[in-house]
């Protein structure tokens, strides 16, 4: 069976790209996007988070409303 399904693989190349190609440009998308949203928040979200909480923190961030 292993061959038959190399004799197809090999008569029939666009059928192997669609067969092992697409998984595989899927998990290296899938890879890449996970690596640039971890940059993201490591090198953008947590930094604007840390000076905000700070700046609230020195300033002294009062509530001045009623709930």
């Amino acid at each position: 069976m292993l061959a038959a399904l190399l004799r197809l693989f090999a008569l029939r190349p666009l059928f192997t790209v669609a067969i092992l190609g697409i998984p595989l440009l899927v998990l290296a998308a899938v890879g890449l996007a996970t690596i640039l949203l971890l940059k993201l928040l490591i090198f953008v979200v947590l930094p604007i988070a840390l000076i905000v909480w700070l700046f609230r923190r020195i300033v002294g961030y009062r509530r001045d409303y009623d709930w």
